[in-house]
């Protein structure tokens, strides 16, 4: 008799992989010409309660708000568009689960206004891709809000493993 054991596979995806992979994807859904910012947040148990892009609130058609990034204030994006994070906060369905001690992966570190809601909502971790806009005041405002609430971050950092989906 030989003892053939099979092992485990040990070269899959850690959770931060399997998360940020997700929020990356869900970026791949906004229609922002500039910017595609995805969120994901994710139970203590590694589940997933709500995902989120960047875009324009329901029910204001894309095709007739402004994309652009220059001009008055009427006439650019910022001031209708919904971040990647609010929206996952607003998509959450709960039930008998809150966010409550979650984790949110997010594309782009986020800006004050949604550090607001994360803190409001008791996520407890974010977990970003790129800080591209650290310098700026509403970066900053995010890190120390987040320092006073107790709201952990840190950058995600790639394994270095390329993940392809193909079917």
């Amino acid at each position: 008799m030989t003892d053939n054991k099979v092992s485990k596979r040990e070269d899959y995806i850690s959770w931060d992989e399997y998360f940020m992979g997700v929020a990356k994807l869900t970026a791949e859904r906004s229609k922002d010409p500039n910017s595609q910012v995805g969120a994901c947040i994710v139970s203590a148990d590694h589940r997933i309660l709500s995902m989120g892009y960047n875009g324009f609130p329901m029910g204001c058609p894309d095709d007739e708000y402004p994309w652009d990034r220059e001009g008055d204030e009427l006439s650019v994006k910022y001031t209708y568009v919904t971040h990647a994070e609010l929206n996952a906060i607003l998509n959450f369905r709960g039930g008998t689960a809150t966010l409550a001690g979650a984790t949110l992966y997010v594309t782009l570190f986020p800006c004050n206004e949604c550090a607001k809601a994360i803190i409001q909502t008791g996520i407890k971790q974010v977990i970003y891709g790129s800080d591209k806009y650290s310098g700026l005041a509403s970066t900053i405002a995010s890190k120390r809000m987040f320092d006073s609430a107790g709201v952990a971050y840190r950058q995600y950092e790639p394994s270095g493993r390329k993940v392809e989906i193909s079917l």
